[in-house]
């Protein structure tokens, strides 16, 4: 491959926020590139020709959109000189199976990014705050003596991401040094303190004394409180099961009355540690933006995430001597690689618009009715009708995202296997997981629905699904078991 395909098929891969990042770099490291600011004017040109052709000018506002179809003048793009001004011509292509920094040691990827003048450390090596961070920092404030503060980091060690605590009180004894003279007794009053600290729950040894130290934690005068105490101390395993009936007798209560300490059981955290997130959030950027005018589905590109450039013509001037000086080289190398980069742009932006434009195509009757209206797609199918290869398809589905009315979707969304229908038709798996949600939720409460009794309804609709693509359906929507189901009205 030729090093202007690797980093077309690179930047194809890229999200918009990668992207972003990608086009910052290069502007701060090639002086040629510069950004098209608003309500400057700007020249639309072939960015390869070595002429003055100027392509049409970018229409506005309504133009701008098109009906599900490609939009040349979406894409970035440069300014072009003089015809005349070159009186070397720069070469078009690199040779193949060359890497672009084996040309151009002065391209974006090869320069650090970490400026001196600009590296901001915490921006750029901040994470959340952990959980075990979020422990020591109590344990600081709290008074100990230097031996229970040693058992205490231990006992901080031990526990996992979801707030309990993995090892035995024995295995935490056995850690340490046996000059200590640590007791087990110490070890479980530690525990004790550490159970004190917030998030509530945390530090348990399994879900029974997680609930009850979150019941512990809360008024005295909750309603039902001893209640709950009591079903998580001791039933707890004929909740699991549902057995409402067992619970009723054992605990001498009302259906009514069970319910309402159920709902105060289920408002507590099984899993205390997950408050406290570790990770950075996650942001989408659309890139693609889909919406409804006069009855029509129009597909444009975010306009906002998709920086125009061209190359400063001021800069570019410098390179009309014709000698084969360090600085002239240099400039002249600068100078293509900034055209190259543009094209590659462009030439992303391109298969962008017309795989989306495609999909909007295919896929009107979920933009208009939602779910269960979804069309079987898979890649083969918009590869054909935009004559590229199902690799750049993959590729360009990755990490692009669509905004419509009814949502933000990865472009990935919309492709889905098909089942058949008794009519001879098909219909797509995403419509079927809509079709499952509905009727679940639905369903009578005390008589939920079995992945049988789900799969006859939707033979009674014209899909005819087995019982175990029933439950794949059912597990991948985050839908619990019939039996795991099943609660008071």
């Amino acid at each position: 491959m030729t090093p202007q395909l690797q980093q077309a098929i690179r930047l194809l891969q890229l999200s918009t926020l990668d992207l972003q990042q990608e086009i910052q770099e290069a502007l701060e490291s090639n002086p040629m590139l510069e950004r098209q600011e608003e309500g400057e004017d700007f020249d639309n040109s072939d960015p390869l020709a070595d002429g003055a052709e100027s392509a049409p000018a970018t229409p506005n506002n309504e133009e701008s959109y098109q009906d599900t179809s490609y939009q040349e003048s979406s894409a970035p793009t440069v300014d072009n000189l003089e015809e005349g001004e070159w009186n070397e011509r720069i070469p078009n292509e690199l040779p193949v199976d060359t890497a672009w920094e084996d040309i151009y040691q002065t391209s974006a990827s090869s320069l650090p990014s970490n400026d001196d003048d600009e590296w901001d450390f915490t921006t750029r090596t901040s994470a959340g705050e952990s959980l075990q961070s979020h422990m020591l920092w109590q344990l600081n404030l709290a008074p100990m003596s230097d031996k229970d503060r040693l058992i205490a980091v231990t006992l901080i060690d031990c526990i996992n991401d979801q707030g309990y605590l993995e090892e035995t009180l024995e295995e935490v004894l056995d850690a340490f040094d046996p000059e200590l003279d640590i007791e087990l007794d110490e070890v479980e009053a530690v525990l004790h303190r550490i159970q004190q600290f917030e998030p509530a729950g945390i530090g348990a040894r399994d879900l029974r004394e997680c609930l009850l130290l979150q019941l512990r934690q809360l008024p005295a005068k909750t309603r039902w409180l001893s209640e709950a105490q009591r079903l998580a101390g001791d039933y707890l395993d004929l909740l699991g099961n549902r057995d409402y009936s067992q619970l009723m007798r054992r605990m001498k209560l009302k259906e009514d009355e069970l319910r309402q300490v159920i709902e105060l059981i289920q408002s507590l955290n099984p899993r205390p540690g997950s408050q406290i997130e570790a990770s950075e959030p996650e942001y989408v950027v659309p890139d693609v933006i889909v919406r409804k005018h006069n009855d029509r589905w129009l597909v444009e590109l975010n306009q906002e995430a998709m920086p125009r450039l061209r190359v400063n013509p001021q800069y570019a001037g410098f390179v009309r001597r014709a000698d084969s000086s360090a600085d002239n080289t240099f400039m002249r190398n600068q100078l293509q690689e900034a055209r190259w980069f543009i094209k590659s742009l462009q030439s992303r932006n391109e298969t962008l618009m017309k795989v989306a434009s495609q999909i909007v195509e295919h896929q009107r009757g979920f933009l208009d009715y939602g779910d269960e209206a979804m069309k079987p797609l898979v890649l083969h199918d918009i590869a054909e009708a935009v004559g590229m290869h199902e690799s750049t398809i993959s590729r360009v589905t990755t990490q692009k995202f669509m905004h419509t009315p009814r949502g933000i979707y990865e472009l990935k969304y919309f492709f889905s296997s098909h089942v058949s229908t008794s009519e001879g038709g098909e219909c797509s798996s995403t419509a079927i997981r809509a079709i499952i949600k509905k009727l679940v939720a639905a369903e009578n409460a005390k008589k939920p629905l079995s992945d049988s009794k789900i799969a006859g309804l939707l033979e009674a609709q014209g899909i005819q699904v087995a019982r175990r693509t029933v439950a794949k359906y059912r597990e991948s929507l985050g839908i619990a078991p019939s039996s795991e189901r099943k609660r008071l009205m």
